[in-house]
């Protein structure tokens, strides 16, 4: 880590004012490169407070992803094994992938405090503000064959949703096949996309990327009627790192029941599509539809003029209707 992550790391993890001199000892660095980096981190956008006689404080409404944050509460030791975190990037999947591909180990971990170029599925874009969510991409060695790629969306979803469920006391719902929601309002993406093992058949590795909407903020035009954040549904904005350690201590314990879909009935129970009355989108074409079921391999069973159809995550996207 460089001084200034150092830094941010240790002043995320205090719970009270720290003196420059004792943040010095600390980390085995001089005053002044202390105050060096507390200047950087405030001109990058860090709200740093200087407690008279105290020290340095960060304010509690400005949290950042840190590497030892995230560690602070991990309670498994199947994910974030290796961990990078970003101030910016432009986009945590396509690091991943290229780490992946390098040799990553399973379970790694890449974060960032705002993504550039974030994006979701038909490479639509995604809002990654400075500080505004927790951004990040695992890294899975799964051992299955490859058309069970589109399970990790849903496991990664039940996740996301559990996790944020717990944080914030708002039910969350699942809108097939990436998208969870607080209060009818979007407050995650999914992005999940692998390599493949031609000779086998199998994944190599898969990279599933989230974006959750954390900190209290106000949206861009084109989205604000459908998104939201953690901190909008609470009056709270939580710690980004706890947020994603919840997810990944979610899917630590989610990831055995791959090989046999055992999340799919929590999948199905959250969902806020099935009943419902959708508009399918396939390249040009558009027709109505209702929603009935979500089959064991997630794809979604609609039902239509012409009889029921089953809808594949690759190839379609919905609209919810009433």
């Amino acid at each position: 880590m460089s001084t200034k992550e150092q830094v941010l790391a240790a002043l995320a993890e205090a719970e009270e004012a720290v003196s420059g001199e004792r943040l010095a000892r600390k980390l085995g660095l001089s005053r002044n490169a202390v105050w060096k980096a507390v200047d950087q981190l405030r001109r990058e956008g860090y709200a740093i407070e200087a407690v008279t006689n105290r020290g340095y404080m960060l304010s509690a409404e400005v949290r950042p992803v840190t590497e030892a944050g995230i560690r602070a509460h991990l309670d498994q030791p199947l994910l974030g094994g290796s961990i990078e975190v970003y101030d910016e990037i432009d986009s945590t999947n396509r690091r991943a992938k290229a780490w992946a591909a390098m040799g990553a180990p399973d379970g790694a971990v890449v974060c960032a405090r705002r993504q550039s170029n974030g994006r979701g599925r038909f490479t639509r874009p995604f809002h990654s503000p400075m500080n505004g969510g927790a951004y990040f991409t695992v890294i899975l060695r799964p051992k299955q064959p490859a058309d069970r790629a589109v399970m990790l969306t849903s496991m990664a979803a039940v996740a996301v949703a559990r996790a944020v469920e717990r944080m914030t006391g708002v039910e969350a719902k699942i809108k097939w096949v990436n998208d969870v929601y607080l209060n009818g309002r979007k407050v995650c993406g999914i992005l999940s996309e692998a390599g493949l093992d031609f000779e086998t058949g199998t994944l190599e590795y898969a990279a599933v990327g989230i974006g959750i909407n954390t900190a209290r903020q106000e949206f861009p035009e084109d989205i604000r009627d459908i998104a939201t954040s953690m901190g909008n549904e609470t009056g709270v904005d939580p710690d980004p790192s706890a947020v994603i350690a919840q997810v990944l201590n979610e899917m630590a314990g989610l990831l055995p029941q791959l090989g046999d879909g055992g999340f799919m009935r929590e999948y199905r129970a959250r969902s806020n599509v099935l009943g419902r009355r959708v508009t399918v989108l396939r390249g040009d074409e558009r027709f109505p539809a209702v929603a009935v079921d979500i089959d064991a391999e997630g794809s979604l069973i609609v039902q239509t003029e012409n009889g029921p159809e089953k809808l594949r995550s690759g190839e379609i996207s919905i609209r919810m209707g009433e």
